[in-house]
């Protein structure tokens, strides 16, 4: 037989079962909360339909904000459990106003849960999520908020906002891999989440979640975890904690600061105001004569710039500064990349002056 080579991504040493409890209250600091927090293995599209089908339920009335597909796949997932949903979908690619939600819940007294995804990588915006929160527990209703592309580039504090559930992933801000996810979860979700028809017998029970691993004093995971990916949360949390949470959220501010201000130099605009735009991706306007697939095509589709998502996608080019790329050197390969591209489509561009701005916004932060 022959003898194979040791393998770093195979050959791991089980992931330690006191590893779960601990990564878990490690989660639990960087969200602010004191609600229990559950270990989800599936990229976090899976703990979010987790928490619809097992909050949705026949006679729930929930208000579910639509400002990405993300919003449209949780209202169907409630809808699939027999929940009333009453949509507010925001215009393409923006975010959705304050207004439009007080409207909504005006007119839904007796609506019980709210459903808003805080930063949208689609489009680069952020949704009012204090604001929103506020007016939601104003009226005791309950808020399931997606935060996996916000924790880490800007503040969540989950118990200060009164946030009921909040389902967050590894792979955006915390420069982790996708195949984890985490659900933080209030005393009055779990009480929702009790009904009658609540699923069981799935990983997208969140009862079975609590009876398999919380009720039995949080030990071993039951099924077989993936010691790779659990290593890798590790790994990425203690890359965190040593950085600081508030660094790394001012690192994010940094790198979309930067970005923004050197789009005036290629001669164009942010999709969206600064204080509606997420620190994780800048999204810039292009002119009407051009599609975001034809300047892609001219950078050789560089890996730090996409096009949008949904019925603006060949409106905008989303340069990336999530996680790793939050740095000098990803923000300036983007926007020399970007005025390459535009360059070549005979745009007036000035690169230098681009990259100079970018230069400048990182001097002025490290003085500081």
């Amino acid at each position: 037989m022959p003898t194979l080579a040791p393998n770093p991504l195979l050959d791991l040493q089980p992931f330690p079962s006191e590893g779960y409890a601990d990564i878990v209250d490690r989660l639990a600091v960087l969200l602010g909360t004191s609600n229990d927090v559950l270990l989800v293995q599936g990229e976090a599209i899976v703990a979010l339909e987790a928490a619809a089908t097992s909050l949705g339920q026949p006679g729930l009335t929930a208000i579910n904000i639509v400002t990405s597909p993300y919003g449209h796949m949780f209202g169907s997932w409630l809808r699939r459990a027999g929940t009333t949903v009453v949509d507010v979908i925001a215009e393409p690619g923006l975010p959705v106003t304050v207004d439009a939600v007080r409207s909504a819940l005006d007119a839904n007294p007796d609506a019980r849960l709210l459903a808003l995804v805080h930063a949208e990588s689609a489009s680069g915006i952020l949704n009012a999520l204090e604001q929103i929160a506020a007016l939601a527990r104003e009226r005791g209703i309950l808020t399931v908020i997606d935060a996996v592309a916000s924790v880490g580039g800007h503040a969540l504090d989950t118990d200060a906002l009164g946030l009921d559930v909040v389902v967050i992933g590894a792979q955006k801000s915390l420069g982790g891999s996708p195949g984890l996810s985490a659900i933080s979860i209030s005393p009055a979700a779990w009480s929702l989440a009790g009904h009658a028809a609540a699923p069981t017998g799935s990983i997208l029970s969140l009862l079975d979640h609590r009876r398999l691993w919380l009720d039995t004093g949080r030990g071993a995971l039951p099924g077989m975890p993936s010691a790779l990916e659990f290593w890798a949360l590790r790994a990425a949390l203690e890359r965190v904690e040593t950085e600081g949470l508030p660094a790394l959220i001012a690192r994010h501010v940094r790198a979309a600061d930067a970005t923004r201000s050197s789009l005036a130099a290629l001669g164009l605009t942010p999709w969206v105001a600064p204080d509606h735009a997420s620190n994780l991706v800048t999204a810039a306007r292009l002119p009407d004569h051009l599609a975001a697939s034809q300047v892609l095509a001219a950078t050789g589709h560089s890996s730090g710039l996409s096009v949008g998502v949904g019925s603006i996608a060949e409106r905008l080019v989303r340069l990336n500064h999530t996680g790793g790329n939050a740095s000098f050197e990803q923000v300036l390969a983007n926007v020399v990349a970007l005025g390459g591209a535009l360059a070549s489509l005979g745009e007036q561009v000035d690169i230098g002056a681009a990259a100079e701005t970018v230069a400048d916004a990182y001097r002025v932060n490290r003085a500081s």
